[in-house]
């Protein structure tokens, strides 16, 4: 399944976010911590190189990712010219507190009440970009909700006398070049729900999860998941939760629902979708795929 969403709104939003670059010094990027260059929007580079923007890239949600795979793609992203990366959480007020700092080194010049720093956070939606916003000002600012694109309009706030921050709506872009990325995003609630099918994107994070996490499966919902697919194992968690139609078929909706959430909740474990090592693979065989190899 290939999955493409981009509500109307973010065409006037990138237009937006390409004016108010030239005004800033550093970008800060939102990512999600369990799938980071899934969840980055190659937009965002493509606006920031033209402006020459250092970036920092903050990989939010680290609290609910594989903390191995999370020092991977730290040490990946800080390999980039002009970049810096963080992981942390944006519920902890300490770690969110850090972030001008980062930034302040990206941008060295900027270091003065005479040249306060000007920073502007973009990612796609539903990353926590809007609490991570109201941890940086200290104050509800930004509306925080469930579901994508929640946020609709940029807006410029006063951190302190040296430090200001334009928020901006969550981002996509027109077309999601790789499928994997988009099941991964759909699987994270990256995605607005008419964009995808639950029980489509529970079997491709089914048999992501058998493949990395087995034990962790097992441990939730309390079954041996050795030698069974995505398919086999929602059937099985319809039957583990009583999960039925009449005429006692597994309710596979119902069951898809119930593992997507787990998921996106962190009750099945610290769990990374992606590393910096199975990115390089799935590059890797999507070249030699349209080479016709």
């Amino acid at each position: 399944m290939a999955i493409q969403w981009y509500p109307g709104h973010m065409t006037s939003a990138r237009k937006k976010a390409a004016e108010t670059m030239a005004s800033i010094d550093v970008v800060i990027e939102v990512l999600d911590a369990r799938l980071p260059e899934a969840s980055t929007n190659p937009l965002v580079r493509e606006l920031r190189l033209h402006r020459q923007r250092p970036c920092l890239k903050v990989l939010n949600k680290a609290d609910l990712a594989d903390p191995e795979a999370t020092r991977a793609w730290i040490d990946y992203y800080k390999q980039q010219d002009g970049v810096q990366a963080v992981a942390l959480s944006s519920k902890n007020q300490g770690e969110v507190a850090r972030i001008p700092g980062y930034c302040q080194r990206l941008a060295p010049h900027r270091s003065d009440n005479t040249k306060p720093l000007r920073m502007m956070i973009m990612g796609i939606p539903n990353v926590g970009k809007s609490t991570l916003m109201n941890a940086l000002v200290k104050r509800k600012i930004a509306k925080v909700g469930d579901e994508p694109a929640v946020t609709k309009a940029q807006q410029m706030h006063q951190i302190s006398a040296r430090h200001s921050i334009t928020d901006t709506p969550g981002l996509m872009w027109p077309k999601i070049e790789y499928p994997s990325d988009g099941l991964m995003l759909a699987a994270s609630h990256a995605v607005g729900r008419n964009a995808i099918i639950d029980e489509e994107v529970a079997v491709f994070l089914a048999d992501l999860l058998l493949a990395r996490y087995p034990a962790f499966l097992a441990a939730r919902y309390g079954f041996p998941v050795e030698g069974i697919d995505g398919v086999t194992l929602v059937q099985r968690i319809a039957r583990r939760r009583a999960l039925l139609m009449r005429g006692g078929e597994p309710d596979i909706e119902k069951a898809s629902s119930v593992l997507l959430q787990d998921y996106r909740d962190g009750r099945l474990g610290r769990i990374t979708l992606e590393t910096p090592e199975s990115r390089r693979v799935m590059l890797a065989t999507k070249t030699r795929e349209s080479a016709g190899e």
